[in-house]
């Protein structure tokens, strides 16, 4: 059994880094790099206690999806040397090394290999072998070094090693008990009834006494199929035949997990050796083989270098690269037919051909962006590209004008001969193109503050927005790129143009 324990996070330089969170009234902090540690910080330190200590601190919030999701990525990644392989939330993988360590010639190259790759990502790791999964455990956090006596180095472990709650594990030391060996050396009976139930079982576990298995994750085996020729295939007609009948045995996989295919790709393994591959996307998941078959044809068309089978192809593959949830539609009560809107039916299979033909990057989707700043409020996507998290597209009351313009000019158009009537007020006369606008009318302002959290090296100028009507009736979007408080000479932009 083998434990290792990532550290997900490394600064970037010698500048002392912390991640933080709110815990109750207070900022503290929670995760060092090594800069912050040796500067005397500690994890659950307030943030102005740590700047009090240590002024040139670099702070980020805490973000334990990610987190997770790159430890995730970690153990996904230490499938290479066994297939049991679990989380320890927040930073720790359990790996079943037992019958795996043969292809690495034993236990020590395998932990090397391990931290080999690990390290040239950045991640340091603390490892520890042990014959169950808690022994593992509790020496890759623990323990300062391997040690060739497990028994004993697990003696001599801290008692927070026995992974009881903070409440428990201070009443223990507070009863003398500061190790594990302390612990075990008193009868489990009076443990049991001073301590509880959960302290006894946890001495059992590292005793070895109780046994639990490892739970691993549970992984998703990809769709494939595949078809072998005892006679290389030399028709490319042919071998879009063979791949209409592997999707459709792939198909079949998806309709049993109730998924649809995203993303295809064909392999066309060449008899001498080249292997050609054609990849087709689709907007949404799909399970129409049809479909699939237009868009490999598309691709094919589409190809720089003709599809040339040579001296014949002796094997082809078909990957389901991406799969998504995709439940049974429901038919009409009238006409039989499923409804079909924008972004689906006609339109979705338009997308996916123009996408094949003209390129994945070539048609594009407006998607939602989580930020408060006008011009990063909005990404271009590929439209074949996966949904992600959706943010909802703020929406004006009604009855209302739009708040904000649809055209927006990137970057900001600058507008000059700006007079305003008080120095904080919307303007009263600008010029821009040449052309100078008396205004009429103007709304506001609409103050936006900089994302001060993404920089760090100076102060980032308030804009002050305000929606104009000039007297031939034309409406801006204009902005004050900073207060008179904060400079001296504010810059004026002309933003976007209202319908």
């Amino acid at each position: 059994m083998r434990a290792t324990r990532p550290h997900l996070f490394v600064g970037r330089d010698e500048t002392p880094t912390a991640f933080v969170e709110t815990v109750g009234q207070a900022v503290r902090l929670v995760a060092l790099d090594r800069a912050g540690v040796l500067a005397g910080l500690q994890p659950g330190l307030t943030l102005a206690d740590a700047r009090a200590r240590v002024p040139e601190l670099e702070v980020f919030p805490s973000d334990p999806h990610a987190d997770h999701e790159w430890l995730e990525r970690l153990a996904e990644g230490c499938a290479r040397y066994t297939p049991t392989v679990a989380l320890d939330a927040p930073d720790g993988l359990t790996l079943d090394i037992a019958g795996c360590v043969h292809a690495f010639e034993g236990e020590r190259p395998l932990a090397a290999d391990v931290e080999g790759r690990l390290a040239r990502r950045g991640v340091l790791v603390r490892h520890a072998f042990g014959d169950t999964p808690e022994v593992a455990r509790a020496l890759a956090r623990y323990a300062g070094a391997p040690a060739p006596d497990e028994a004993g180095a697990v003696r001599r472990l801290p008692v927070a090693a026995l992974g009881l709650d903070d409440d428990d594990s201070e009443a223990l030391r507070r009863a003398g008990l500061k190790t594990v060996g302390d612990v075990m050396s008193r009868p489990l009976s009076g443990i049991a009834a001073r301590f509880g139930e959960a302290a006894a079982t946890a001495v059992r576990r590292l005793s070895g006494d109780v046994k639990a298995p490892v739970v691993a994750r549970k992984t998703v085996q990809p769709i494939a199929a595949e078809r072998r020729f005892a006679e290389p295939v030399a028709r490319t007609e042919y071998a879009l035949e063979v791949i209409a009948d592997l999707a459709g045995e792939a198909i079949d996989a998806l309709e049993k997990r109730r998924e649809g295919g995203r993303r295809w790709e064909a392999k066309l393994f060449r008899a001498d050796g080249q292997i050609q591959r054609l990849r087709v996307e689709t907007g949404r998941p799909t399970r129409d083989v049809s479909l699939l078959m237009r868009l490999f044809a598309e691709r094919i068309d589409g190809l720089a270098d003709p599809l040339d089978p040579g001296f014949g192809y002796d094997l082809i593959r078909l990957d389901v690269v991406l799969a998504e949830r995709l439940d049974t539609s429901q038919l009409q009560l009238e006409g039989g037919e499923t409804r079909k809107s924008v972004g689906g039916g006609d339109v979705g299979a338009l997308v996916d051909q123009l996408s094949t033909r003209l390129g994945r990057d070539r048609v594009r989707r407006f998607a939602a962006r989580d930020s408060h700043i006008p011009e990063q409020a909005e990404l271009m996507l590929p439209a074949a590209a996966p949904a992600t998290a959706a943010i909802p597209w703020p929406e004006p009351e009604a009855g209302e004008p739009p708040l904000r313009p649809i055209y927006l000019f990137d970057p900001p158009q600058p507008i000059e001969s700006v007079m305003a009537e008080v120095p904080d007020g919307p303007p009263a006369r600008f010029r821009w193109r040449r052309t100078l606008h008396d205004v009429a009318r103007a709304e506001g302002p609409e103050r936006i503050a900089g994302e001060w959290w993404r920089r760090h090296d100076a102060a980032i100028p308030t804009r002050d927005y305000f929606r104009i009507e000039d007297r031939r009736g034309r409406r801006f979007w204009i902005f004050r790129h900073g207060l008179y408080s904060e400079t001296e000479a504010p810059r004026w932009y002309l933003h976007g143009l209202f319908a």
